[in-house]
Formats: structure tokens, sequence, C-alpha cells
């Protein structure tokens, strides 16, 4: 049975992380064994070299958090991300090609990162806050199309988090094909266990610590 720690990617994606910051994010995953942390792309090279001998996976964010760089830009943000020893890719999807129903540009963006970091973990960020029911539905369907293994609720960055409702509706379209990462606005353990319960695999957060020792 999974623990609330096998959930948690430990977060710092703040403008002005230092490696101060960063060290102090590796230190806490490693004492508190947590699934990943996630980071921007720059501090990759330094996660690697702090968490080696460790079973924490690194996470790296891509075209965050607009989403609305080049699928070429994309690509090789992600490529040099995984050369860095990135395990897992989080992208933004272009948020204005989805909304003015360019879905299979959509799509394309998406396959063009999955294709390039190949076995990776790629976790698709829709960026809820921004979208109609259907808009989700619709990221939903294309991620899967793509053939990615996660789809993630926010950034974090935009003008709402992760919500119950938008879990609940991911889980209906997704069912068992694809996993979900809840983030935004989940910082104490009763809200983590109900995310968990209503279909979430995991958990983006600067809160883990608080979350597991129900603080």
């Amino acid at each position: 049975m999974k623990e609330l720690k096998d959930y948690i990617d430990h977060t710092q994606l703040k403008p002005f992380a230092t490696d101060k910051d960063i060290k102090m994010l590796c230190k806490e995953a490693i004492t508190y064994n947590f699934y990943a942390v996630c980071v921007n792309g720059c501090h990759v090279s330094l996660v690697k070299k702090l968490l080696m001998g460790s079973k924490v996976k690194i996470a790296s964010v891509i075209g965050f958090p607009l989403g609305a760089m080049s699928t070429v830009s994309k690509v090789a943000e992600a490529k040099e991300a995984i050369k860095d020893g990135a395990d897992e890719i989080d992208m933004v999807i272009n948020i204005g090609w989805l909304k003015q129903g360019d879905d299979k540009l959509v799509e394309r963006d998406i396959a063009a990162v999955k294709n390039a970091i190949g076995d990776k973990v790629l976790k698709v960020i829709i960026e809820t806050c921004y979208l109609t029911d259907e808009e989700k539905k619709t990221a939903c369907q294309l991620a899967m199309q793509a053939k990615v293994d996660f789809v993630k609720t926010s950034t974090g960055f935009g003008t709402g988090g992760a919500t119950l409702a938008d879990v609940k509706l991911m889980k209906k379209v997704v069912g068992d094909k694809l996993q979900i990462k809840a983030s935004g606005g989940i910082r104490d353990q009763k809200t983590a266990k109900e995310y968990i319960n209503h279909g979430t695999d995991r958990i983006g957060t600067s809160s883990g610590i608080a979350i597991v020792n129900n603080q």
C-alpha cells in the first residue's frame, strides 16, 4: 500500500529560487523519501548531484508556466532536461491553441515532446483554471492520443490551482489509461487524502512535509 510520501512531488518552482533553496528541497526530499522533486530546468544538473544514491526521482517543468513557446523550443528544453538527469517531464500545453480549437496542433505539440523523451514519464499540464469543462475534456483526450503518462491540473502560477471537481472530471475522461497529478493549493493532509481518494496518483506541492506530518 502506498504511503502519503509516495504521492508527493516536492516542488520548488519559484523564479527566485537559489541553489540554497534547491539544496534544502533535495535534503527534505531525501529525509522524507518523497517520490520526486520538481524543479525548473536550470536546476536539474544540481539536483542530479544532490540526489545521487537516493531513490528520489527528478521532474523538470517544460514550457513553464505559460505553455506558449514553440514546439521546437519545448522539445529542445525537454531533451536538455533529460540529458541533465531528469526522469520525468511536466509540460504545459499550448492553451491558446486549445481554446481556438486547433486540437491537432495541441496534440502534435504534446506528441513531439513525448517522442523526444522516449520512455521517460511525461505529465501534461492542462491549466484547468483557464478552461471550460469541455476544453478540459478535450485536453485530456488529446493527451491520451499523444500517449503520455499523466494529465496534470495546474502550474500553480495561474489564476487557480487544483480542484476536486476538475480531478473527478479528468478521471471520467482518462479512466485507468492515464494517471492524474493534482497541483496548486494542496497544503494539508486532509486535502491531500481527498484528492487521492478521488483518483489522484501524484500531488505537486511545496507543502509535502506539512502533509505527511499532518501539520
